[in-house]
Parts: C-alpha cells; structure tokens; sequence
C-alpha cells in the first residue's frame, strides 16, 4: 500500500516518515508535502492509497484538501491529525470522508495501527470491487472487440499510416488530435511451487482476470491481450507539449495497477514500459520497447515495473518478431538455457531424422545457421560478438567433416548467445545507477528520496530500487545516508559551523540532523568538532 505524508512541521514530517518501520508492515511511503497545494500537485503523479494528514496548515486546510482528493479517488483512505479534542469538528472531518481521526500527540503505535486497519479496509474494498465478477466478466458487444483487433494489429506494425486513420475512424477512436503515445505491457508472473490456489492450466483465466482489473482501473486507456496473453496498454495525453508529467503519471499507474492485482489475486505481475512517442507509425517501436523491458524481469525478480530508456540500452536493431521457432526463441528470450537446448535439439533430431541425402542434409544445416543468425539479428546483436571463436564456422557450417560438429558448434553459439544476452541486459541497469550516483553527488545538499531521483530518471521507484541494489550492494537510503554522513564529516574537519554543515547536506532541521549524525556517528556534530579541533 501507498501512504502520502502531509504534514507543516519538518521534524514531525521526517519522524513520521523515517522513525515507524512502515516498510515491515508492507506500507511504502511515497511522497512527503509541507502543505495542501503541493500534496495536491503530488497526487495525480504518486497515487497514494491512503493519507496522513495535519488539519491545521497555513494555506490549504486538511480538511480542504481532503475534499479535493475525495472528487479525485472515492477510496483514498484519509488518517487526519489534529489538536482539536472536539466532537463536533471530528464529525465534520467524518463527513468530508476521513477514515480515522487521531489526537496530537499521537504515539508511532496508534499512527501505525490506524494505517493498518486503514489498508486492510482498502483491501476489502478492492476485493468486493474486483473479485464480484472478476472471473467471468467477457466482452459482449462487437465494437470492444473490434477496437482490440485494431490495437493488435497496430502495436504490432501491420498498418500503414493511411491504414491506421482509416480503421480508427471506423473504430470511432479520435487519433487526429496530437497525441503522445507510451505503451506497457503487463503481465502475471510465474506461479510459484508452493501455489495450491491455482495451476499451470489456469494461466489463461489470470490473465484475463489482469486484464479485467486494468480495465477497471485504467479507463480511459486502451488496451488488449497479446498473443502471449499479456495485457497491453496504450497510454494517451493530448498535452504533447509537456511529456515529463504524462511519463511519471504512466510509472505511478501501472505501479499502482501492480498493487491492485496483487492485493485482488494475491498473486504478482510486473511491467515493462516503453519511451514515448507523437508518431502513430511509431507503436510497433514502443511495443517492442515495453517488450524488450518486461523480459528483464528474468534479471530483476517479480513484481517489478521496468522502464525502457534509449540513453541507458545500446542500439538495438528493430527487425520485428520470429514467425516460427516458438520454443528456441521463448528459450532464447527468458534465458532458459536447458529449454533453448531441448528446443533446439529436438528440432535438429527431428529434421535429421528425415534427411537421406547429403544435398538433404546440407539444406537442414543451412537452415540452422540461417536460424541462429536471425535470431541473434532480431535482438539487435552482433552475429560476431555472440559467436566468438565459431564466427568463421558459422559462415561456413558445411566446412565441418560431420554433422556432429555443427550440432556442437551451433550449440556452442546457442550457450554463448543466452550468456550475451544476460550480460547486456544487465548493463542498462548499470548505466541507470550511474545516473543516479551521479544525481546524488549532484544533490547531496537537497533531500533525496528513492522516488524523486526515480523520478529525474523516468523510472518506477522499485525498479530502481532493485537496481541500485544489485548493483551496489546497498540499499538507496542506507546509500544516501553514508554518503550524506560522510560528506558532513568532512566539511566538519575543515572547519565548518554545525548549522551550514547539516544545511551543506540536506538537512534543514538542525536538531534532526544532530540526532541523525549522532546515530550514525556514535558522536554530535558538535562533539565532534570539539574532538577535531584539539
């Protein structure tokens, strides 16, 4: 569940998000506002599930705002704090929609508690919004599916430009005003061993179900299921001039559609997410983008959304999908070496069986190579880096004395090809947390969360998180924070005042970054100053 913070006071703000371990209670907070009209402005782009709210602000009332956020979410739950011990004003707060109304001073436990009960009566909720018919629900008018068709065939590059104004205008779906276009594609993760609840058998049936949910939640989005069977979603804004809130609004969405369905299903799905585009000719590109990212759910784990981003991949050749050599390619694509192996095999075993000629048996080996090199082509890499050493055979398969040594040399490629392909899925992600090193460094002295630096790069929060990870061995705040303290440690050294010191690393409340510096340091600021100068 997602939790906003809206609080005037900093210390109170940085106590209630950083000092209650809302993370062991399955609770992320997303967004910290000093004020109603910048909660208001994070609303839209941070999707919250439930609100802590102070009523007393300058400017903007709790209150106020609550109303506000209601008109936009009918099932944002709201947690108000407040001084007033008073009936009456705890009834109008009631009235305007808020779930819980707590005192000032409220302990870490009761806040915690009423958060809790808050997300467990927005569990039920969803659960009577999505589960009633989530099952059984089908299109039963002609046009829905007509429109699906439609976007099928257009995300995956099967018309012309012409033809794609000609069918939309059939499809009555207004493409002529300027748009811009980004396309995710969503997906059920594998089910795990220990599931009872549902089989392999029932793969179909969960996936429409997550198709259902996200139509839902996501009107007035398009969407179909793909020929996989994942649901594919076209995001549209016509404020083409301003691309970076259509982006962050399209992260938070589908990072809140992977909430629902886990909350609805109890089970995970995760995302890719393509870059965006005004060009209609250009769907099948973005399509292809959000593929490519979903697949890296293989490195990164389940119930992640991915995004895509040109900067941070290497130039991929776009030669559209196989049209045979389903289970070679699924092998090839997931990173399953023992199912690309027993793929490949079984159709060499398969061919060879058949071949009584030499000229037969020649075909079937040219056949192979052309097979390996337009595979490896279709994923936008290099023949000869994959190949290696076997690159000259594999220009010249029929120089081998038996068909053994080409099945071993083509395996060979094969091993080495799954081996590329995790290699470079992972320098991407590297890439990205360089950026976001670097943002650090940049910015040390401004207050870094996980979700604005994921924010300045375009990705989902837990995306990054999980990079950051792997790639350093470190969680980001825990990261951040050593950089931070480390930092103030040595402006300290030089000389500094305690006061431009917390000021130089982000920190504007002075008593909270004593009390920081002294957790992490053993020492106050001052007490180390002192240390210092004698």
């Amino acid at each position: 569940m997602y939790l906003m913070i809206v609080e005037d006071e900093p210390r109170l703000r940085n106590n209630l998000a950083l000092e209650i371990p809302w993370e062991d209670h399955g609770i992320e907070v997303i967004g910290l506002a000093e004020s109603g009209e910048e909660a208001l402005k994070l609303f839209d782009r941070k999707k919250p599930d439930i609100m802590l709210l102070d009523v007393q602000m300058s400017g903007m009332s709790g209150l106020e705002l609550a109303k506000l956020v209601r008109l936009k979410n009918p099932y944002i739950k709201m947690i108000v704090l407040s001084g007033h011990d008073n009936f009456e004003f705890a009834q109008i707060a009631m009235e305007t929609g808020i779930s819980k109304y707590l005192l000032k001073p409220a302990g870490d436990s009761e806040i915690l508690n009423a958060v809790l009960e808050s997300a467990a009566e927005l569990r039920e909720q969803l659960d009577t919004l999505h589960n009633q018919s989530l099952l059984t629900q089908k299109w039963t008018q002609h046009l829905p599916h007509l429109r699906e068709l439609f976007l099928m065939n257009w995300l995956q590059g099967k018309y012309s430009l012409w033809e794609i104004a000609k069918h939309s205008s059939d499809m009555m779906m207004d493409l002529e005003t300027p748009r811009l276009y980004c396309v995710a594609i969503v997906d059920m993760d594998p089910l795990q061993a220990a599931e009872t609840r549902f089989r392999a058998d029932d793969t179909s049936l969960l996936q429409v179900s997550l198709k259902y949910i996200a139509s839902q939640d996501l009107e007035p989005e398009w969407m179909f299921l793909d020929s996989n069977g994942s649901t594919v979603i076209l995001f549209h804004t016509s404020a083409v001039h301003d691309p970076e809130p259509f982006i962050l609004y399209v992260n938070a969405t589908i990072g809140k559609l992977l909430n629902i369905v886990k909350e609805s299903l109890k089970l995970t799905a995760s995302a890719g997410i393509s870059e965006y585009s005004d060009q209609l000719i250009d769907m099948n590109k973005l399509y292809e983008q959000a593929r490519q990212a979903l697949q890296r759910r293989i490195v990164y784990g389940k119930h992640i959304a991915i995004s895509y981003q040109a900067r941070f991949e290497q130039d991929m050749l776009d030669l559209g999908q196989p049209n045979s050599e389903r289970e070679l390619e699924i092998g090839i694509e997931t990173g399953n070496l023992a199912k690309a192996l027993e793929a490949f095999d079984k159709q060499w075993n398969s061919l060879m069986l058949e071949a009584d000629t030499m000229d037969k048996v020649n075909e079937i080996i040219l056949y192979f190579g052309s097979l390996i090199v337009r595979l490896i082509q279709q994923r936008g890499c290099s023949v000869k880096e994959v190949a290696g050493s076997d690159f000259p055979y594999l220009l010249n398969l029929q120089s081998f004395a038996t068909k053994e040594q080409v099945y071993e040399c083509l395996q060979r490629i094969i091993r080495h090809f799954i081996a590329y392909q995790h290699a470079r899925r992972g320098s991407a992600g590297h890439r990205m947390v360089e950026a976001a090193l670097q943002i650090i460094d940049d910015g040390i002295q401004e207050d870094l969360t996980l979700y604005n630096v994921a924010e300045r790069l375009f990705i989902n929060s837990s995306y990054l998180s999980r990079l950051f990870k792997q790639e350093t061995g470190k969680s980001f705040s825990a990261y951040v924070l050593e950089h931070k303290m480390e930092r103030a440690k040595s402006i300290l050294i030089k000389g500094a005042k305690v006061y431009d010191t917390a000021s130089a690393v982000g920190y504007r409340d002075l008593s909270y970054f004593t009390k920081v510096f002294r957790k992490y340091w053993g020492v106050t600021p001052g007490e180390f100053s002192k240390l210092e100068a004698n």
